[in-house]
C-alpha cells in the first residue's frame, strides 16, 4: 500500500500498489442461496435483504423487502417462513429463540412463536408513537439494543418528490411541508429509544436519512446519514441524548418547539447547535450512501481489526472500515475501505458477524435506487492483509500503525 495526499478533499488515502496479493487471499467470500418462496413471489428483486441477526439456537433471522421474515439453518442451507405480511421492515432483533423484535414502516413490532414450532403465532405492536404521513421516503430503520434492554430507531425524513396521503398519523404540521426533504409528523428526522415497556423517548434531532444504526465495544451509539439537502457529505455521528446533529427540519418536534419554520432560523443559529460528525465519508470517493455501522466484537477471530467499525455501502461494491479515537473529549477518525469489488455486491445494507465469529454476513438491497439483492458471507482465511490498521491525530500530524511490518524506507 502507498500513503498519498487528495488535494480535492486534503485528505490521506491509501492506494494500493499493483501486487499479485488481493482481498480474497485474506477473506473469502461466497453466496447465500435465498429463500425459494421468494423467489417464486417476486423473483430476484424478492432476495432484497433488509434486516440480519442470529438467534441463540444458531438460527440466521433474516427480513426481506416483501415483507417476509424468514430463518435459516446455517449448516443445511434450510429456510423456513417465520412471519409473513409486514411493511417495507427495514431491521430485526433476535431477543431469543422464539421472540424477534422487528421495525417495520408502522410501528416497532414484537414477533413472538407461542408454540415452539419456528412460526409466528402473535404479531404484537411494541411502539407505534410517530407519524406517518404516507411520504414513500419515511423510512423507519432499526433497531438495535443497549445492554440495558432499550431498543433504538432512527425515522428517515419525507422527500419533496412525492407527496403525503390525506389519512395521516400523529400531528401534522405544514411548517416543515415540501421542503426539499421534510418532517411534517412527529419524529421524523430523529433517533428514539423505546424502553423495554414500549415507551418512546425522542433522543436526537437533526438526521436526513439515518441507514443504520450500531454501537461499539463501549457502548456507544453511532448512526451513518446520507448526503443531500443540509447533508454535504455522507457522515458517521456519535449520537448522543439531546443533540442536534443539523438537518433542520426535524426541530419542529423538539419539545416546546417555538420557533417557527426550522429552515428561517440564521445559518449561525443553526450551526451553533450543530453537532460535528465522527467521521465525513468524501462524496463519490469513499461513499455515496452508507448503511448500518458494525462493531468488529470477534476479539480477532475475524482478522486485524477487532473493536473497529465496519460500515456497509449502498451505490459500490464496497465494505467500509472506520478508526475512531477521542480527541478534546469527541469521537473523531478516519475511514478506508475494507472490502472493495471482489466478488462482492453492491447494496451492501445490513452486516451481521455470526455466533462464532469468524464470517460476515452481508445483506444486499436497492429499494428502487443503486445496489443489488441477497446475502453474501466474508470469512477470515487467517492471514494477515497487510494494511493500516490505525491512523491516530498527534500534535503534529498523524500517527500510523499498519498490520504488518513494513521496510522502513
Amino acid at each position: 500500500m502507498m500513503l498519498v495526499r487528495s488535494l480535492l478533499f486534503g485528505l490521506w488515502v491509501l492506494v494500493p500498489l499493483v501486487t499479485a496479493a488481493k482481498v480474497t487471499d485474506y477473506y473469502s467470500i461466497q453466496q447465500v442461496a435465498p429463500p425459494k418462496l421468494l423467489l417464486d413471489r417476486y423473483g430476484q428483486n424478492g432476495a432484497q435483504t433488509d434486516g440480519l441477526d442470529f438467534m441463540p439456537d444458531g438460527r440466521l433471522v433474516a427480513c426481506f423487502v416483501g415483507g417476509e421474515v424468514f430463518t435459516l439453518l446455517p449448516k443445511t442451507g434450510k429456510w423456513k417462513l417465520f412471519a409473513d405480511g409486514l411493511h417495507s421492515p427495514l431491521g430485526v432483533v433476535a431477543l431469543n429463540d422464539r421472540e424477534v423484535m422487528v421495525a417495520q414502516r408502522p410501528e416497532l413490532t414484537l414477533l413472538r412463536d407461542l408454540d415452539g414450532d419456528s412460526v409466528v403465532d402473535e404479531y404484537k405492536s411494541f411502539c407505534d408513537d410517530f407519524g406517518i404521513s404516507g411520504n414513500y421516503h419515511e423510512f423507519h430503520f432499526g433497531p438495535v439494543r443497549d445492554k440495558a434492554g432499550n431498543f433504538y430507531v432512527s425515522l428517515g425524513t419525507a422527500s419533496s418528490g412525492a407527496d403525503v396521503r390525506y389519512e395521516k398519523r400523529g400531528l401534522f404540521d405544514k411548517r416543515s411541508y415540501l421542503q426539499r426533504m421534510y418532517s411534517s409528523v412527529p419524529y421524523r428526522g430523529w433517533v428514539l429509544k423505546i424502553t423495554p415497556e414500549g415507551r418512546l423517548i425522542p433522543w436526537a434531532s437533526g438526521l436526513r436519512t439515518p441507514n443504520g444504526l450500531g454501537f461499539d465495544l463501549e457502548g456507544n451509539l453511532f448512526v451513518t446519514d446520507n448526503q443531500g439537502d443540509w447533508v454535504g457529505t455522507s457522515k458517521l455521528h456519535h449520537i448522543e441524548e439531546g443533540k442536534f446533529y443539523g438537518h433542520a427540519g426535524s426541530l419542529l418536534w423538539e419539545k416546546d418547539w417555538t420557533g417557527g419554520k426550522p429552515v428561517d432560523l440564521s445559518l449561525a443559529k443553526l450551526d451553533a447547535r450543530r453537532e460535528t460528525a465522527a467521521v465525513l465519508f468524501p462524496h463519490g470517493l469513499m461513499a455515496n450512501s452508507p448503511s448500518q455501522p458494525l462493531v468488529d466484537s470477534t476479539g480477532g477471530k475475524f482478522g486485524p481489526y477487532a473493536g473497529q467499525l465496519l460500515v456497509g455501502e449502498m451505490n459500490k461494491r464496497r465494505i467500509m472500515r472506520v478508526m475512531l479515537e477521542k480527541v478534546g473529549g469527541k469521537l473523531q477518525g478516519a475511514c478506508v475501505p475494507f472490502f472493495d469489488g471482489n466478488g462482492l455486491s453492491t447494496g451492501n445494507n445490513r452486516l451481521r458477524f455470526a455466533p462464532d465469529g469468524k464470517t460476515l454476513w452481508v445483506g444486499h438491497s436497492n429499494h428502487g435506487w443503486a445496489g443489488n439483492r441477497g446475502i453474501q458471507k466474508l470469512t477470515w482465511t487467517g492471514k494477515i492483509p497487510p494494511d493500516l490498521h490505525n491512523l491516530s491525530l498527534t500534535k503534529s500530524g498523524f500517527s500510523l500503525t499498519f498490520t504488518v511490518a513494513l521496510d522502513k524506507a
